[in-house]
C-alpha cells in the first residue's frame, strides 16, 4: 500500500519524534510505501529514516523552491512546479493519506484532502494521528461543523481521528482489506 504522510519538515520535540518514528517503523515492516514531501530534514526526514530502515520504499514529491532539501536516497523523487501540483500528485500516488502533526502547510493539505473527499473526488482512508492531541481542538471543530450541520457527511466518513501508530495503520490496512 501506498501510504501518503502529509507533516512537518520542523525539527520537533521528542513527543512528537518518538512517535513518528515509531509509526514509520510499522509502514516498512509491513512492506508499505511512503509518499511524502520528500524533505530530509526535520520529521519528515524522521519518518522517511524509519520507513527505509525498516524496509519500507519511499516516494517524493518535492516542489521547486524546497528542492534542494529533498532526500537523495528516496526510491523515487519528484519535483512539482508549486504547491498545488504538489499535493495532486501526493494524492495520486497514494492508496491512503495519513495527517500527523504539523503548521500551516500540514494543516492546508489536510483540509484540501478532506474537502475533496467530501466532494467526493477521492474515497481514500484519511487518518489523523493525533500525537499527543495535538489535533485536539481540530476535532473539537469538526464535530461542531458536523453537529451544525456544516459537514455533509458524518464525521467519521471523512477522518479517523487515531491516538496512535497501531491504531491508525490498523484503520487504513482494514479500509483497503
Amino acid at each position: 500500500m501506498n501510504i501518503c504522510v502529509f507533516l512537518s519538515a520542523a525539527h520537533l520535540d521528542e513527543r512528537y519524534t518518538t512517535p513518528a518514528r515509531e509509526f514509520a517503523r510499522l509502514l516498512g515492516k509491513a512492506g508499505h510505501t511512503l509518499v511524502w514531501g520528500g524533505s530530509d530534514t526535520g520529521l519528515m526526514k524522521v519518518v522517511a529514516d524509519g520507513v527505509q530502515e525498516a524496509g519500507g520504499r519511499l516516494v517524493g514529491v518535492s516542489v521547486d523552491f524546497l528542492a534542494h532539501k529533498a532526500r537523495a536516497g528516496a526510491d523515487q523523487m519528484v519535483v512539482a512546479r508549486d504547491l498545488a501540483e504538489r499535493k495532486a500528485l501526493l494524492l495520486a500516488k497514494s492508496d491512503a493519506i495519513v495527517i500527523m502533526v504539523g503548521g500551516t502547510g500540514t494543516l492546508d493539505e489536510a483540509t484540501e484532502i478532506l474537502e475533496l473527499k467530501k466532494h467526493g473526488k477521492h474515497n481514500k482512508p484519511v487518518v489523523l494521528l493525533n500525537t499527543d492531541g495535538f489535533y485536539d481542538g481540530l476535532k473539537t471543530q469538526f464535530r461542531r461543523m458536523e453537529e451544525e450541520g456544516f459537514l455533509p457527511l458524518p464525521l467519521a466518513d471523512l477522518v479517523l481521528f487515531a491516538d496512535d501508530g497501531p491504531t491508525a495503520l490498523a484503520h487504513l490496512e482494514s479500509a483497503l482489506g
